[in-house]
């Protein structure tokens, strides 16, 4: 008698991330990163604005904002999570064609400052990752030794914001590469190594990194970093609850992401005095 499969939920706790998993059709995944671009067209020039496009796009794109609230990705994290649910970030992550950009081996909980490992990650293709293009893989299990020692490389290949990179060893051929068709997402847990390559093809490989955390966690150092409540409620009042964005590259917005960028950065390099 064959073993019934693992659920969901199951999968995830064993292995720290699931994936493939469908959320957009094709042409649905291509019209959202088409917006995108077209905001990308719109800012050319204005480095500090692009930036900031690329870290919020949920805050200053109404189709992103849309896209952080769709139910498949809600029930997905729920899984993990629970009901109530928080977007921490909904930055993209962006590597050009035939670009050498890799994210090296890390643990995303490492350095963003939150009391807790209540959080998981639902990252979206906007573009076919796949392994010639610098798709993610994974070493399954790995999410259950809690927070490892890192070291910050500042490499300028590296697409993590400090370089940062696992200090002990990770063994390659224990490592599970994680392809996905565009509209696909995986979903892993803030303690699971993981890292990507460079992009050996002719497409941009974009992906956005849905963040999701429980109301109850909090910024260690107080304070309160902008979040979308996306399910549920929130009985804590530990965060700055965004509204749905005023409209399309709106100022107000830009501005309100601006502050927020601030605050990020002292938290995301405490410590640090090469930043």
């Amino acid at each position: 008698m064959k073993d019934a499969p693992q659920s969901f939920a199951d999968r995830y706790a064993e292995a720290g991330f699931v994936a493939p998993i469908d959320i957009l059709d094709a042409a649905d995944a291509r019209a959202l990163r088409d917006d995108y671009e077209a905001a990308e067209t719109e800012l050319e020039g204005d480095a500090e604005r692009l930036g900031l496009l690329k870290s919020y796009p949920d805050r200053l794109l109404p189709s992103f904002d849309a896209i952080i609230r769709h139910p498949a990705l809600i029930a997905a994290a729920s899984e993990a999570l629970g009901p109530d649910l928080m977007v921490w970030s909904g930055a993209l992550f962006i590597k050009e064609p035939q670009s050498e950009k890799i994210v090296s081996w890390h643990q995303d909980l490492t350095y963003w400052g939150l009391d807790d490992a209540e959080e998981t990650t639902l990252w979206l293709a906007l573009s076919h990752a796949s392994e010639q293009s610098g798709c993610m893989s994974f070493v399954p299990g790995s999410h259950k030794q809690r927070i490892v020692p890192h070291r910050d490389t500042f490499d300028a290949r590296n697409l993590l914001s400090r370089g940062q990179e696992i200090a002990v060893e990770v063994r390659d051929d224990e490592a599970v590469a994680a392809p996905l068709r565009a509209g696909q997402a995986s979903m892993h847990h803030g303690h699971l190594f993981h890292a990507s390559g460079p992009n050996r093809t002719d497409d941009r490989r974009i992906g956005a990194a849905i963040r999701f955390i429980k109301p109850a966690m909090r910024q260690q150092n107080g304070a309160k970093s902008l979040v979308t409540l996306v399910a549920g409620r929130d009985d804590y009042g530990h965060f700055t609850l965004a509204d749905r964005p005023r409209g399309r590259l709106h100022p107000e917005d830009f501005a309100l992401c601006r502050e927020d960028a601030a605050r990020r950065h002292e938290i995301l390099f405490e410590g640090v005095t090469q930043a």
